[in-house]
């Protein structure tokens, strides 16, 4: 998949395609629908596949100082898109002057102008422009006008009819609930970030762990987690079974989130390394132990059951 920070000048192969169009932070199962039917529409018409989005997620530039809450930060958003098999991203950057554009200005200089797009595809609540004034109406109105088509996907729910949606898998992590946000994504939630070095005092205790700041993520329920952690090889992902610990380790005075995978049954240096960590199973809350041996019973009680679920799984 090729990435592009810009739209104007693109190669002459990613104009005239089929173009899915939204934060989509998540890429759950709501927006791969709206994805996917972009999709289909460009293999029917033999034309390139495309996503347009944005970054900084305008949330984190209208309010700066909220908690984190990405869902999918961007290396992660484009991993997930790719799996999906589009072609090309188009990634703009979003700050305060690109958010006063009028709706129909955007529409003008990038889809019609910059794109020269075939065919848009959005959710049915995509909202662009200046006080958000571009809706799906304006879109089809313009393709109409301006010799595009569009597409506007409506909400997916599940079986009980509860629309897919990013605040929904955000509650469900905050709830300790990973597999509910699992259902919702459609795969587990993942935190993606490189090795950092810590304290080292897992190693000593024998249960070496590989520290993961949250960074922009979501934080979830402070507790351990019944794991799979991602260890990128090339092209591909090594997934080891192990536990982690979302929290501020209470045991020995920490105070800042961090995430410490355990993986079983290796030994490797993963320093400065990606490393991906699905979250499978909540096993308990955060708590603070009165000492070193009561902690290590604790972990090898936490592993017995992560390794268990993770069989199963």
């Amino acid at each position: 998949m090729r990435i592009f920070r810009h739209f104007n000048n693109l190669p002459g192969e990613t104009r005239d395609a089929a173009i899915a169009i939204g934060n989509f932070d998540g890429v759950h199962r709501g927006h791969q629908a709206v994805i996917a039917e972009a999709g289909r529409i460009a293999g029917d018409a033999g034309v390139q596949w495309g996503v347009l989005t944005f970054e900084p997620h305008p949330r984190r530039v209208f309010k700066p100082d909220s908690e984190p809450f990405r869902l999918t930060p961007f290396r992660l958003k484009a991993r997930h898109l790719e799996a999906m098999g589009v072609d090309f991203l188009v990634v703009l950057r979003f700050d305060v002057a690109f958010s006063r554009r009028p709706a129909e200005t955007f529409v003008e200089e990038i889809l019609v102008e910059g794109l020269a797009a075939r065919h848009v595809v959005s959710g049915y609540d995509f909202a662009f422009g200046h006080e958000r004034r571009g809706d799906s109406e304006l879109l089809l109105r313009t393709g109409r006008q301006r010799g595009f088509g569009f597409t506007c996907v409506m909400a997916l729910g599940d079986e009980a009819g509860e629309a897919y949606s990013s605040t929904r898998a955000r509650g469900c992590l905050r709830d300790g609930d990973p597999a509910g946000a699992a259902r919702v994504l459609g795969r587990f939630f993942e935190i993606e970030g490189r090795v950092a070095r810590g304290d080292e005092r897992g190693r000593t205790i024998g249960y070496p762990t590989a520290n993961v700041p949250l960074g922009d993520y979501v934080c979830p329920a402070l507790g351990v987690y019944a794991v799979k952690a991602g260890i990128d090889d090339g092209p591909g992902t090594v997934w080891q079974a192990a536990v982690a610990n979302i929290g501020r380790r209470p045991t020995f005075g920490g105070d800042g989130v961090v995430l410490e995978a355990h993986l079983f049954d290796f030994d490797g240096d993963l320093y400065d390394r990606h490393l991906r960590v699905a979250l499978v199973d909540y096993l308990r809350p955060e708590k603070k132990f009165d000492g070193i041996d009561e902690l290590k019973a604790q972990i090898a009680d936490d592993s017995s059951r992560a390794r268990q679920i993770l069989a199963d799984d």
